[in-house]
């Protein structure tokens, strides 16, 4: 078992802490070898569905569909992780969803019937949450110090937003300068190997929890709205890769549409280090709704540059800046998540977080390609910025609502 982190580099450098502990660096690397595939496979399927079959909103619905099915599969994947072990399911999981995406990339290369499409990208529903894997790893390490569990959150999501600014790229240049199907492919070997590197790390791993009798993390006090704040934040992200990737099209440079996309990730991965490096102000539920009043106004600005512009040039420092919003909104959201998951339930409770933003992204996928292809591109940029203030309702709604209850549950004074 790793030493307290307290015991860890004394230099000050919150970031430095982390890796301080034996066995967090090597964990952390398999992790983001099989994080960066998932910005590549969404990309990866709308290429290469839309370049064979001619249809955004086809394209836009397998991927929707995959994604509604991660969304029922990955809970049940999460809960045998936290009552068996990471080592043990993650490894034939990933496997089975491999399968999954092979077979879509023989139904789109043999020109198969749309519907086997959607059959196979349901397969690559049982991929493991890396991302909730590695925040359960921080969260037991760093289970009595808040603060270094904070800098722990924001490194994470920073590594979210480093692979999908990577991921895209990726994606969008091995489908383009290869064959279209590169891109899926890779993705499934870094996916694997990464994994495989991740589950060796036993050291740091959190143990099983085969009797915990812990309620679900569904049913913790407060969880539901924060889902369905995160299901809308998912719509936020779906919405616009597929806009943008829409958008990008027709101005006839669909292959810079990953490298724009880039920019977005690369606004919340600067923004989540910085706020890593910071001492967290109040609270997460208090700060909660600000992030999201932040990411709503920042998501307005894609639109409308879209709208006013109409160029790549102008879209691409917009994106940038919209993104600033989004690492310190989805650090706090986890913070949440953590805070209220039961003990012994935390990678069900993580992958509960995840799949209502893959929700979300499903959803937004389908409307966004919808609103792009039956609209126009500019017009589809409304999607995500509607999203984001949905999210900023739910949240609102909530923090007022739990006002009122403790204001009327309080003694009155005689």
């Amino acid at each position: 078992m790793p030493q307290a982190a307290s015991a860890a580099d004394p230099s000050g450098n919150p970031y430095r802490r982390l890796f301080a502990l034996p066995g967090t660096l090597a964990f952390t690397i398999g992790n983001l070898v099989a994080r960066l595939p998932m910005g590549m496979f969404s990309v990866s399927a709308v290429i290469m569905i839309a370049g064979s079959r001619g249809s955004y909103a086809l394209a836009g619905a397998v991927t929707a569909t995959g994604l509604l099915a991660t969304a029922v599969v990955a809970p049940w994947v999460a809960r045998l992780v936290d009552r068996h072990g990471q080592a043990r399911i993650a490894v034939p999981a990933t496997g089975f969803a491999l399968l999954g995406g092979l077979a879509l990339l023989l139904c789109v290369h043999y020109d198969a019937p749309d519907w086997t499409l959607f059959a196979a990208y349901t397969a690559t529903a049982t991929t493991p949450n890396i991302g909730g894997m590695s925040r359960a790893r921080w969260a037991h390490l760093f289970r009595s110090e808040p603060e270094a569990l904070h800098t722990a959150n924001s490194f994470e999501q920073a590594a979210d937003e480093l692979c999908f600014m990577l991921g895209p790229v990726l994606a969008a240049f091995l489908c383009g300068t290869l064959f279209p199907e590169a891109g899926t492919l890779a993705g499934g070997i870094l996916l694997m190997t990464g994994m495989l590197i991740f589950t060796a790390q036993r050291a740091t791993e959190p143990p099983p929890s085969r009797g915990t009798r812990a309620a679900a993390p569904l049913r913790a006090p407060g969880m539901p709205p924060l889902l369905l704040g995160l299901l809308a934040t998912g719509a936020v992200f779906g919405s616009m890769e597929v806009v943008t990737i829409a958008f990008a099209d027709a101005q006839g440079h669909r292959s810079a549409a990953g490298a724009v996309l880039a920019l977005q990730a690369a606004g919340s991965f600067a923004a989540g280090l910085l706020y890593g490096a910071v001492k967290p102000a109040g609270p997460a539920e208090r700060r909660y709704p600000w992030c999201l009043a932040a990411m709503t106004g920042l998501m307005s600005l894609p639109l409308l540059a879209a709208r006013t512009a109409g160029s790549l040039t102008a879209l691409a420092p917009a994106l940038l800046l919209a993104g600033m919003a989004t690492a310190p909104t989805m650090v706090t959201a986890m913070t949440l998540v953590q805070q209220l998951t039961p003990e012994g339930r935390l990678n069900e409770g993580m992958t509960l977080a995840v799949t209502g933003l893959l929700g979300g992204v499903a959803g937004g996928s389908a409307t966004g390609g919808w609103a792009a292809e039956h609209l126009t591109p500019a017009t589809g940029f409304v999607v995500p910025t509607i999203a984001a203030a949905l999210a900023l309702l739910i949240a609102t709604g909530h923090t007022v609502a739990t006002r009122r209850g403790r204001h009327t549950a309080a003694p009155r004074r005689s």
